[in-house]
């Protein structure tokens, strides 16, 4: 197969993982490709997620690098073959990369866990609310890109939905709930939705209210994206000029688990939240 230009982020975490095990084997990429008859560049192609591979060469490589880990192995082997294809392709020529990878990696995870201090999460917006913040986006965007972002990020709101809803859990701070984006009535259809959306048995919704003594990460808002195992967990957060970064070293991932353990602790239990949530919306 020929090598992609542009792999996408899951098929170069793929390769990262497994330039992990080579690198904790002590072999070299020339020494690996020697052990396995391959070339030395189809080595660093695969680690960098230019070229596809299939199952059983992943559970050859595990096995050529003495990984003593058959779960993360079999994980491993589940992502392989070439781009997937979904819903998001249709938008590869209208946004930035890291939001067709974003679409994608949600699609994939096992649960998401979010944490927000001064906004509704993407995947819980009304689609008003959601044009509405996208039209303070600076520089403003034209028409047909704000409408192409709005589109995008409602569409992604389906994986919460469906026959295999995904489990999704969501920290807001108090002072999200109180930012009126559009105005009172737009803000007020928004908190209706939160709370509609909270009673669905996939989403948990909990509050860090204005009143906590505590109040872990310092309001820095970012998603995490569970995966088959812990090692193959992800962390995005957006960045200042609008893009995505995506975080996946072992310090990084523990080091957000933490802090979402950490707000959960804090936070309002959910029925707690939804009393906080209702008394916000009718004072609007």
């Amino acid at each position: 197969m020929p090598p992609s230009p542009s792999p996408t982020l899951r098929q170069q975490r793929l390769g990262t993982e497994l330039r992990k095990l080579r690198e904790r084997s002590g072999l070299t990429a020339t020494a690996a490709a020697e052990l396995l008859g391959l070339k030395q560049a189809q080595i660093s192609g695969i680690e960098a997620g230019r070229y596809a591979v299939g199952a059983d060469r992943v559970r050859t490589l595990a096995r050529a690098y003495s990984s003593g880990d058959p779960a993360l192995v079999e994980a491993l082997a589940l992502m392989t073959g070439g781009r997937t294809r979904g819903w998001w392709d249709s938008y590869r020529d209208y946004l930035p990369v890291g939001l067709i990878d974003l679409a994608e990696l949600e699609h994939h995870a096992l649960a998401l866990r979010v944490a927000l201090c001064m906004h509704i999460p993407a995947l819980l917006q009304t689609t008003d609310h959601a044009r509405a913040m996208l039209r303070e986006a600076v520089p403003p965007f034209r028409p047909y890109e704000l409408e192409h972002r709005l589109s995008y990020r409602i569409k992604r709101q389906e994986t919460l939905h469906g026959s295999t809803p995904l489990p999704y859990t969501a920290l807001l701070h108090e002072a999200a709930l109180h930012m009126r984006y559009g105005g009172s009535d737009i803000a007020r259809a928004q908190l209706a939705h939160l709370l509609e959306l909270g009673e669905q048995d996939n989403i948990t919704i909990r509050v860090i209210p204005f009143a906590s003594p505590h109040f872990p990460g310092n309001g820095q808002s970012f998603d995490y994206a569970v995966g088959p195992v812990p090692q193959l967990d992800t962390v995005q957060l957006d960045t200042h000029h609008g893009g995505c970064e995506f975080l996946d070293a072992e310090a990084q991932l523990a080091k957000y688990r933490t802090v979402l353990d950490r707000m959960e602790s804090c936070a309002l239990e959910p029925s707690e939240s939804r009393q906080i949530i209702d008394k916000i919306k009718r004072s609007l």
